[in-house]
């Protein structure tokens, strides 16, 4: 591709011109979840974001080594080390073991990730099978004299690193003046675990399903070290794009970037970014907040789960997204009007070489997905030869990412007189005649079969 990349960089916070590190691959860190529970599409809307990236470099022609975790062990509650591990208390929930539950959410979320079209990453790394890396890097750190021993664990003492909270632009002082009532043991309120103890029970027993020897003794490690520890191994310790929420900003990048810069004296990436949150009724989506929308929610109710692919496809990743159901209609509505016309254009060509270039000049101004969308309609109201468009549109889709060129429409088994039974009982609704659409949908389980209502409109199926 001839037209640059820029991408902007939440460290410098600026739009910059993209140049891979390596001429060979561009290296690519992603923070996955913390398998306690269930994803919500709010936290899928960050890796279809990251998806978009990864396919756009792509696009330019880059090879991509992806590298993303799986947080198994470590994160607390709460951000500021206390509380319990978030996986311990979805093992009670659960009636699990930890380890149960880990195995169970990590496929619940690649799950998620097939029905959303998203590629996976090149590798998969479980902070539960990298602990020796982490205790490694905790060591390198400890060497260069960033930490120090509490009561409960070895912290990272942030105020030996003179920039600590560059990426957050955080107002240090004030947070400090802020929390000196609930420092306990630490030193300034911006500290942060590396590793934790275990606590144990007055008759000596460990309370904890997951802990490791180490040279402090018996715990975990905390949950900002494995990012550190993991890039480095896949990734070496500065490597091209990090990303994730916009909730990581303040405190995990923050805190990541701080114990690669104790160890090895970079910020850890090239680029930072950050995709914003989807909101619900204008607030945060969150599991704590009760407002906890699944993937499987939005099939169960009907949807294509590609469609709210294409629904997040309408805003930018660095602007906030509404979500309601209206919108989502919407999405699906226009998805499958896209999908059926271009199925109807037949065999694709070629790409349209001026429209290709129109579409790489908006995805490669900063992922402006809107922007490309816009062109994408533009083509489909172009007065260029069906099979040109068709191909055109394909060539799009390898960023869009809502497997155009698989899509068949769903063959049509259903006998003809149901069919018509179906449109008699919508007809009805729309007329209001409630009794006669009861009597036609009560005709239609008779024969066998089961009519749904969906976005899409009535969908009929054999019982």
């Amino acid at each position: 591709m001839s037209q640059p990349l820029y991408l902007y960089d939440t460290y410098s916070r600026k739009l910059r011109e993209f140049q891979p590190l390596s001429p060979e691959q561009v290296s690519l860190y992603t923070c996955g979840p913390t398998v306690y529970d269930y994803a919500h599409i709010g936290n899928l809307r960050t890796y279809l974001f990251e998806d978009l990236l990864k396919r756009i470099l792509l696009f330019n022609g880059y090879k991509v080594k992806h590298v993303m975790n799986i947080t198994d062990v470590g994160h607390l509650v709460s951000d500021a080390d206390e509380g319990e591990d978030k996986m311990e208390k979805g093992s009670r929930r659960m009636s699990k073991t930890v380890w149960q539950i880990a195995d169970y959410y990590t496929e619940a979320f690649r799950t998620d990730l097939k029905h959303l079209n998203i590629i996976e990453p090149t590798i998969w790394c479980k902070a539960t099978e990298h602990i020796l890396e982490q205790i490694k890097t905790i060591r390198q750190i400890e060497a260069n004299g960033y930490t120090y021993r509490t009561a409960d664990g070895i912290y990272f003492d942030t105020a030996k690193l003179p920039d600590y909270g560059y990426l957050a632009r955080l107002d240090i002082e004030g947070l400090h003046a802020g929390a000196r009532v609930e420092l306990g043991d630490k030193r300034n309120a911006t500290d942060f675990a590396l590793w934790k103890f275990s606590p144990t029970s007055a008759s000596g027993v460990p309370r904890r399903q997951m802990e490791w020897g180490s040279p402090w003794g018996v715990g975990f490690p905390g949950w900002h070290i494995e990012c550190s520890a993991m890039s480095a191994k896949y990734l070496g310790n500065f490597f091209d794009i990090h990303c994730g929420g916009e909730d990581h900003i303040p405190v995990h990048h923050t805190n990541e970037i701080a114990q690669t810069q104790a160890s090895y004296g970079t910020h850890l990436a090239n680029f930072w970014l950050h995709g914003y949150f989807l909101q619900f009724d204008s607030s945060k989506m969150s599991k704590s907040s009760g407002e906890f929308l699944r993937l499987q929610l939005l099939i169960d109710k009907g949807y294509d789960p590609l469609a709210y692919r294409f629904f997040c496809l309408s805003a930018n990743y660095r602007a906030k997204l509404n979500f309601n159901w209206e919108s989502l209609d919407g999405a699906a509505t226009a998805l499958n009007r896209l999908r059926s016309t271009q199925y109807e254009w037949g065999a694709p060509s070629e790409p349209d070489p001026a429209f290709v270039a129109r579409f790489t000049e908006q995805i490669n101004d900063d992922m402006n997905a809107p922007r490309a969308l816009a062109v994408m309609w533009d083509l489909l109201r172009s007065d260029l030869p069906k099979a040109v468009k068709k191909a055109t549109l394909l060539k799009f889709d390898e960023v869009f990412g809502l497997g155009l060129a698989d899509w068949k429409p769903a063959e049509n088994t259903i006998p003809a007189h149901i069919l018509v039974l179906a449109d008699e009982r919508q007809r009805a609704r729309k007329e209001k005649r409630f009794a006669d659409s009861d009597t036609l949908r009560a005709q239609i389980v008779a024969a066998g079969y089961l009519v749904e209502d969906t976005p899409q409109g009535p969908r009929v199926k054999k019982l």
